[in-house]
């Protein structure tokens, strides 16, 4: 009995040393030191701001239309006798060449008896005056007395029955082309009927819609109209026909004074002269009804600078790197924003290092690892570069 009690109270003091001993031993370690974790920057890419003369076109499509479009519209009644050679659909003629001609024998009749009865009451009116000066009398004598009032119904009788004989003979109010012949010789025609329509070909117009951000680029206000100290912004026309693409060169005339309730766009009208001569292209017109993608030089910027769309914060902020690569946030104007790049007319310095990556939380003061800066960023148009299509010696003189 006692051989058993000692065994177990042998054997739990043997464990209880042990634990003991364990113990002993954990507290003779050294107790490990407590360290603060060490962020590291986030590292960011950036690209070296340059600054460059800028030029913003504004591309845009539109319909070329005659300044004036008109219906030839009978007068006077009569046959007609005689219609010019080029009164035919698409017939080329010049101001004041004879279109169409109605028989005028009745109304050279009508005029030359007018013209006999106003030569009678000019008779009689002098007649009249001398028999009132023959009476001696002291009183000025009444318009009825020398039958003025005669006289003048005379002369106005005459002019209408001439001028009726002179609108026998349809003339071409401007320098243009026909649109449709609708009438031919023989045909009788009353006041009032339709003989055909024609176009004006001294100017081609060309409306043009915008965005006011294209307005801002342009330099234009609404209501705009040029002037000879003033002129309009140049304007490069291309379209293809007969499959091969030619160009024209015009001008920005005018802007319209409102904007388009449905669009809240602007239109703007191009103009190029004498589309059908000197300023086709290689003998090709600049043809009315022809759609032409348009670009519109822009407004040049002085010591722009142009960044990677990823540069922009917001709506018009950016960060730079300081010497000390910390970030700084700048506000900047924005003259212009496309899908890859924004441009930039003030708020940076030629040389500064700007952020175009994300900044993962960090903000303005804070440190960052400056990557490698990026190159080639793609931007606007420079001034040094040609605009498209023509040379802007082209560019006609204003109206």
């Amino acid at each position: 009995m006692f051989r058993k009690f000692f065994t177990i109270f042998g054997t739990i003091g043997i464990f209880v040393g042990f634990v003991a001993l364990v113990i002993a031993m954990g507290s003779l370690r050294p107790k490990p030191e407590l360290q603060e974790p060490e962020i590291a920057p986030p590292s960011v890419f950036f690209t070296v701001a340059k600054s460059k003369s800028v030029t913003l076109d504004v591309s845009a499509q539109g319909e070329v239309r005659p300044r004036t479009d008109i219906s030839l519209t009978a007068q006077v009644s009569g046959q007609i006798v005689s219609t010019s050679p080029e009164f035919v659909n698409g017939g080329a003629f010049e101001k004041g060449d004879t279109l169409i001609k109605i028989e005028d024998a009745p109304y050279r009749a009508a005029e030359a008896a007018a013209r006999a009865r106003l030569a009678q009451e000019e008779a009689e009116a002098a007649l009249a005056r001398r028999d009132y000066e023959e009476l001696g009398l002291d009183d000025d004598p009444t318009d009825l007395t020398l039958r003025i009032p005669q006289l003048e119904q005379s002369r106005a009788e005459y002019r209408a029955r001439k001028l009726d004989l002179d609108r026998t003979t349809i003339r071409a109010p401007f320098p243009g082309r026909v649109r449709e012949r609708i009438v031919g010789v023989g045909q009788y025609v009353a006041p009032g009927a339709q003989l055909g329509r024609i176009f004006s070909t001294d100017v081609a117009e060309i409306r043009l819609p915008l965005t006011d951000n294209d307005l801002a680029k342009l330099g234009l206000p609404l209501a705009f109209t040029e002037t000879e100290d003033n002129p309009g912004p140049a304007v490069y026309m291309t379209a293809t026909l007969a499959g091969k693409t030619h160009n024209w060169v015009g001008r920005i005339a005018r802007t319209d004074g409102a904007i388009d309730a449905a669009t809240r766009q602007v239109i703007a009208i191009a103009v190029v002269d004498d589309p059908y001569g000197a300023g086709s292209d290689d003998g090709a017109p600049l043809a009315m009804g022809l759609f032409v993608e348009a670009t519109i030089t822009g407004k040049p910027y002085e010591n722009a600078i142009v960044l990677p769309r990823s540069a922009l914060y917001g709506r018009d902020r950016v960060y730079t790197i300081a010497d000390d690569d910390t970030l700084a946030e700048h506000q900047v104007a924005i003259v212009s924003t496309d899908r890859d790049t924004i441009t930039v007319a003030s708020g940076l310095n030629e040389g500064d290092r700007v952020v175009t990556s994300p900044l993962r939380g960090a903000g303005d003061g804070d440190k960052v690892s400056p990557a490698d800066p990026l190159d080639d960023i793609p931007g606007s148009r420079t001034s040094e570069e040609p605009a498209p299509s023509a040379t802007a010696s082209n560019i006609t003189s204003g109206e």
